[in-house]
């Protein structure tokens, strides 16, 4: 990959060596140092009375403006507006740090700041010494958007302050957004405007291969880098949280060359090695739900990212009570036929005629078809059958229905003037549901009894499950064909057909089976045309069985 060459940087107010060491400092970013000299001038000179920097974050705005200002020794205060969210706080911080500038110490007296005069008059006081009269003193304020805010007159006062106190002072603004959002109705002064542009994958390539370990080769450590980037970047570009990613991974990478098993150019090896574990960092991007030692162990375990408590584990999810059994009831509107629902939820359902003709859809897998849209009637209808307790269809009950679209667990259908009333889908996984439904007490696996049936997916061996532990389903037997060794289960009442295959370690389940010619969801005739090849092993009668 191609380095992007940018210009070196001079000016003849600064020794070279100070431009040389600012030069290795802030990589990529030479040419929007270069134009920041342009336009700061010598130390004595008068600058312009006020900067706008903006981009998107991680874009170097606030590293390169310390480096800087700090590299070159340039009197400065550095001031975060989210820390010092109120007019006062931020007046007072920028007068504390003045007298520090000032005095050369740390040690300073508190400062009263009430209103921006006592400001103006204060910050006079401040700047009287001979070492902030002799040079510009610049004043940078990180996520300026803050400033919006606050009082009316703070914003247009700061890039105006040159021009209010008669001093030699620069008002920097460093911030996410545009200048349009910034720009009052009533006018302002119009600040000279900057743009630090998102990082590219060759920049970030550049930046992050400059923290090689010093036991591995440059070049090593160059490719681990690229393919990491090959993986993250179109998910995150985040300078911080790649450089936190890459050394996060590097000793899993690095696993192969220390046991031995290949060097450091057997790229393919490599990357076979780190694969699954930059997959599973996906997860986790951007959250800091499980410490670094967590996920060193985790790596070391072979284990999942789900395994530990956080949030992408949905292990701890606070809930209302009743707002858990309505996304519970929500999940199985979704995933369950509107006419098995007289069969899942009512005792005494009679007896269900049996049909030999059925959609083609509902053939498939629902949770491969996804989520279904529900009516809130059924909602509720399935909410009364599964608590235990009579629950009242008050205000509260719609107003939680409401907070679980705010918190996109529940998805709300069309638009809101329908005459039918809403219709909601749920948005949430299994193991979502699961969790949530442990947290209650609820035993969803005798409402669904094949999430009990998918833990067969992890025996090594085929084994057949203790019968009192699927209480809700019939098991016909096992055999061996030529092709595969199946073990079929029938869950009673559902017309659910499962099939387990050892040979590649996972369940067929509510889907066809292509290789051995079975299928899922046939009824009567159909499931015997389906079946020919399993129809003498497959008595008649487990059929006609409820």
């Amino acid at each position: 990959m191609k380095n992007i060459k940018m210009p070196n940087l001079e000016h003849p107010a600064y020794p070279a060596a100070d431009l040389l060491h600012l030069e290795s400092l802030v990589p990529c970013r030479e040419s929007q140092v270069s134009t920041l000299l342009s336009i700061f001038g010598e130390r004595q000179q008068f600058s312009f009375p006020s900067l706008f920097i903006y981009g998107h974050t991680s874009s170097g705005k606030t590293y390169v403006m310390q480096t800087l200002l700090t590299t070159l020794q340039l009197p400065h205060v550095f001031v975060n507006c989210v820390e010092y969210f109120t007019s006062r706080l931020l007046l007072e911080e920028i007068l504390i740090q003045l007298q520090s500038c000032s005095s050369g110490t740390e040690q300073t007296c508190p400062v009263h700041c009430d209103t921006l005069n006592d400001f103006v008059r204060l910050f006079k006081q401040a700047v009287a010494s001979r070492e902030l009269q002799d040079q510009t003193l610049y004043i940078v304020l990180d996520r300026a958007e803050q400033l919006r805010e606050m009082e009316a007159n703070i914003l247009p006062a700061f890039l105006r302050l040159q021009e209010l106190t008669d001093r030699n002072v620069t008002v920097i603004l460093l911030s996410e957004v545009v200048w349009e959002l910034f720009r009052p109705n009533i006018g302002c002064f119009e600040p000279f405007t900057m743009y630090f542009p998102d990082y590219s994958i060759g920049h970030l390539q550049k930046i992050l291969s400059q923290n090689h370990p010093p036991e591995y080769s440059a070049d090593f450590y160059a490719a681990y880098i690229n393919i990491l980037l090959g993986v993250f970047y179109m998910v995150c570009r985040d300078l911080k949280e790649l450089r936190h990613l890459a050394a996060l991974n590097f000793a899993k990478y690095c696993e192969p060359v220390v046991r031995g098993e290949a060097n450091e150019r057997d790229t393919r090896k490599l990357w076979k090695n780190i694969e699954p574990h930059l997959k599973k960092a996906m997860q986790t991007v951007y959250l800091r739900e499980i410490s670094s030692s967590q996920w060193e162990r985790l790596q070391h375990d072979g284990g999942e990212p789900g395994q530990l408590k956080g949030l992408s584990a949905h292990t701890h999810v606070e809930l209302p009570y009743y707002s858990k059994f309505l996304l519970i009831a929500a999940y199985l509107a979704s995933y369950n036929p509107v006419r098995t629902d007289k069969r899942f939820f009512l005792k005494h359902h009679g007896k269900i005629r049996k049909t030999n003709f059925m959609k083609k859809h509902e053939k498939t897998s629902n949770h491969l078809l996804g989520p279904k849209p529900f009516p809130l009637d059924r909602l509720l209808a399935i909410l009364y059958s599964i608590v235990d307790n009579r629950v009242a269809p008050t205000a509260n009950i719609f107003s939680q229905i409401t907070s679980l679209v705010t918190l996109q667990l529940l998805s709300m259908v069309g638009q809101n003037d329908q005459l039918d009333g809403p219709r909601y889908k749920c948005t949430v996984s299994l193991d979502f549901i699961r969790a949530i439904a442990r947290t209650v007490n609820f035993d969803i696996i005798k409402k669904k009894s094949i999430l009990a049936l998918l833990d067969l997916s992890k025996q090594e061996s085929l084994q057949l499950p203790a019968k009192a532990a699927f209480p809700e389903a019939t098991i016909l037997g096992e055999w061996s064909s030529k092709l595969h060794e199946v073990l079929i289960i029938v869950l009673c009442g559902m017309n659910v057909l499962l099939t387990y295959t050892p040979c590649n370690g996972f369940c067929n389940s509510l889907c066809p089976v292509q290789e051995d010619g079975t299928a899922a969801f046939l009824s009567g005739r159909e499931k015997f045309n389906r079946l020919q090849s399993l129809s003498a092993v497959i008595p008649q009668k487990w059929w006609n069985s409820e």
